[in-house]
């Protein structure tokens, strides 16, 4: 069938309703990485030999990420007459005495997570509501959806449909509003009016360096050269950053209708996504979106009557961090090294095979048929001033609820940190949160109210980057951190200037000297001027972000920097080389435990008497201090060196 006029989209709307909220019993598994990760095909298959061994005609299905990864797998029950039910930290045993109880006719409150009531059905400005004539007295008492501190303050926008449809299913995307914000693009607004549309709504690149959106497709509209290509940069490398590939898993079908919407507002006529190839599932499901697209209509040639051809093509990258950069991710298209070029020219106008091209990652093209939709004016009703919408980021670290989390720009960090993540584990004192991963800054704990949007996050010599989060306790060192992610750009570093492939190997040298306890007093500013150097001499946006992570530390953590220097001592008793482990004798019981475990055979003593570590044969790699079942193993700094 292929889809040509409202009629055919409200034909597939009705099937795709009856296959979300069916008429009978039905169970949904998330299937995303993190739910795959944690155990979610051994509990899908385990209630698919449940339903076969009973004959049950339940309907068993999929669906993406709902966001809260912390309580995967997670495991939704649609029953008719009733709320839809969502089960936490789901394993095959506990899911089938939840089986037993749903097809027996009872509520199974063990893992309950939370009861949805009504879904909002974000592009068709409206609300589902569930038929609750049967609800059970004793679900009046669990929480709903929205009542959950980890999604109380959120706004989805982004993720609208990931964790509620089977990303595999384009009626299920139809059914929540899916490609009517294409058919009004094409057959009721023109290119100009659509870009229009854009630009009122303040929506700026989610990829990073925050250019405005509407600003960036004009220019490349206006561009005379013919033909013209779109781009959706899908190449994710921040080191716990996971927004992209999540969203690609759970709901690719709006990537590709805010890809389309773009190519026709633009004019092009041809597209790819580039993907890291780390992401076999995100592929797939790309792959599947791709090819239903095209069956029905909504790729190729006349879509919807309206003579605009587009087709879209899936490129897989290596995984070089470098290409988030644009003009090197088009080199890589292009099959060349993946390595920066000067500009101007930009992309713009003159991008893949030196035609226009446009660039916007994934979280942008998802927002675009949330705009065109619901009108650019309505969406700039969110976020702060200069900072319009909502912002994806995945909240990983030293946090209570780590998931992914979509919330309107001008939030604070503490918002984020404590309302929705729940807060430090073990109860333990916020530290820093970094930002922008390995391109951004660690912003101290009493910069916490700060709001997070594109001016307050670089003002504090952090950037919003493509949107990952770690949350730092007191028992991170600043220092290690810095060193981690200065390894990381040191490795993904092109090479291409010299700046920034020297520089970036002179950094990381003389941070290890400080973690190892031998660097001198001059070296802290040593670093401040080779950071300076590197930022304004580096070609491309790694080279001039990458000191970010040093800068900031410097300038909220400055006494660490000095303690490693002046004392030989860390802080947070992290660096190895600077700290040592000791057995206190009046802990200790003698249950040979640390002896036995200790990969160096420093440990030593007669059973059920105190044991010793000799220092000189200790690697310090804390074997010891995790085994020990008494707390008998005491971890601190040795401090100034004799």
């Amino acid at each position: 069938m292929k889809i040509k006029t409202l009629d055919d989209l409200g034909s597939l709307k009705k099937q795709g309703l009856s296959s979300i909220y069916p008429h009978s019993l039905k169970f949904s598994v998330g299937m995303a990485t993190c739910g795959l990760a944690t155990g979610a095909k051994k509990v899908y298959d385990a209630i698919q030999v449940f339903l076969e061994e009973n004959r049950s005609d339940a309907k068993l299905t999929i669906s993406g990420c709902l966001g809260f990864c912390q309580k995967e797998p997670l495991v939704d029950v649609y029953q008719p007459g009733m709320p839809r039910l969502t089960y936490g930290e789901m394993t095959p045993e506990s899911v089938r005495g939840l089986l037993e109880n749903t097809v027996g006719g009872r509520i199974e409150k063990e893992r309950l997570l939370c009861k949805f009531e009504r879904e909002e059905i974000l592009l068709e400005d409206r609300v589902w509501e569930y038929d609750l004539s049967k609800m059970d007295g004793n679900l009046q008492e669990v929480s709903s959806y929205q009542e959950l501190p980890f999604f109380l303050k959120q706004k989805k926008f982004v993720l609208r449909n990931c964790g509620f449809i089977n990303p595999d299913s384009i009626k299920e995307y139809i059914a929540r509003g899916g490609y009517r914000a294409l058919y009004k693009a094409l057959n009721e607004l023109s290119a100009e009016d659509i870009i229009e549309e854009i630009e009122k709504s303040g929506l700026r690149g989610r990829g990073g360096a925050g250019f405005p959106t509407g600003r960036k497709w004009d220019i490349c509209r206006k561009a005379q050269e013919t033909p013209k290509y779109l781009i959706c940069n899908a190449d994710e490398g921040d080191p716990g950053a996971y927004m992209d590939r999540s969203v690609l898993e759970g709901d690719p079908h709006s990537v590709l209708e805010g890809m389309l919407i773009g190519a026709y507002g633009i004019g092009a006529s041809a597209g790819y996504i580039y993907v890291r190839t780390e992401y076999p599932l995100a592929i797939e499901r790309l792959e599947h979106a791709i090819k239903e697209a095209q069956e029905y209509g909504l790729l190729g040639k006349d879509i919807f009557n309206s003579g605009f051809d587009f087709t879209i093509e899936i490129v897989q990258g290596s995984g070089a961090f470098v290409c988030g950069e644009e003009t090197s991710l088009i080199a890589s298209i292009e099959c060349r090294s993946a390595e920066p070029r000067q500009r101007p020219p930009f992309p713009a106008e003159s991008g893949l095979w030196e035609k226009p091209t446009n660039i916007n990652n994934v979280e942008t093209w998802a927002n675009i048929p949330v705009i065109i939709a619901r009108g650019g004016s309505w969406y700039s009703q969110f976020g702060t001033e200069k900072s319009k919408g909502t912002k994806v980021f995945s909240l990983v670290g030293k946090v209570n609820n780590t998931g992914l989390v979509e919330v309107p720009m001008g939030i604070s960090l503490k918002e984020i940190v404590y309302d929705i993540g729940g807060g430090i584990l073990e109860g333990k004192k916020l530290k820093a949160v970094q930002t922008g991963g390995p391109s951004g800054g660690c912003i101290p704990a009493k910069l916490m109210d700060l709001p997070v949007d594109y001016e307050s996050l670089a003002e504090a010599r952090s950037i919003m980057g493509s949107g990952g989060m770690i949350v730092m306790d007191e028992n991170t060192c600043v220092v290690d951190i810095a060193k981690f992610f200065l390894q990381f750009t040191n490795d993904e570093s092109c090479g291409k200037c010299s700046i920034c492939r020297e520089g970036s190997q002179a950094l990381l040298e003389v941070l290890t000297d400080i973690s190892n306890g031998d660097a001198e007093e001059g070296d802290v500013q040593f670093l401040t001027d080779l950071c300076y150097a590197i930022k304004d001499a580096s070609l491309c946006g790694l080279g001039q972000t990458l000191p970010n992570p040093v800068l900031s530390t410097l300038e909220h953590f400055r006494e660490e920097y000095e303690a490693h220097i002046k004392e030989q001592k860390c802080l947070a008793v992290v660096c190895r080389n600077l700290i040592s482990y000791t057995i206190d004798g009046e802990t200790c019981n003698g249950c040979l435990l640390c002896t036995k475990n200790c990969p160096q055979n420093a440990i030593t003593g007669e059973k059920k008497q105190p044991q010793v570590i000799t220092q000189s044969q200790c690697s310090k790699c804390g074997v010891c201090f995790d085994v020990c079942n008494f707390g008998a193993i005491d971890k601190g700094c040795i401090g100034v060196k004799s």
